[in-house]
């Protein structure tokens, strides 16, 4: 069972397989890690989603600020959200894209309030 995938250094942890299907693929042993991954990155989505408030997929300083009640519960106590926000904005683009969030996300340790933490995958 072989899933194909283009963003397969998700699937690895950044590391290459160099296995038998080569690099664009997920094999077995990867699979597990695979789908772990892809249930954090869907939890990353949806904090990204309820604090994108006009639903435009960028995060604005205000849709930030207005979400700091909620983002701090998900990541603990923000003092300076300017300075919180810029840091996030790696492009200097005025807005958080997703990509931007993820990587700030999982240097935080993003953690919703209300999903399942405690999945067993067997």
């Amino acid at each position: 069972a072989v899933v194909s995938t283009q963003s397969g250094h998700y699937g690895r942890g950044g590391v290459s397989s160099r296995g038998a299907m080569g690099d664009d693929y997920i094999e077995f042993k990867e699979f597990r890690f695979f789908l772990l991954s892809l249930r954090q990155y869907f939890e990353y989505w949806e904090a990204f989603a309820r604090t994108d408030a006009d639903g435009d997929k960028r995060i604005s300083f205000d849709e930030f600020q207005d979400a700091q009640e909620k983002i701090e519960v998900w990541v603990g106590p923000i003092g300076d959200m300017e300075g919180e926000f810029a840091k996030i904005d790696k492009n200097g683009g005025g807005i958080i894209l997703f990509d931007e969030f993820c990587e700030w996300a999982i240097a935080k340790n993003l953690d919703l309030e209300d999903d399942d933490d405690n999945i067993v995958l067997e």
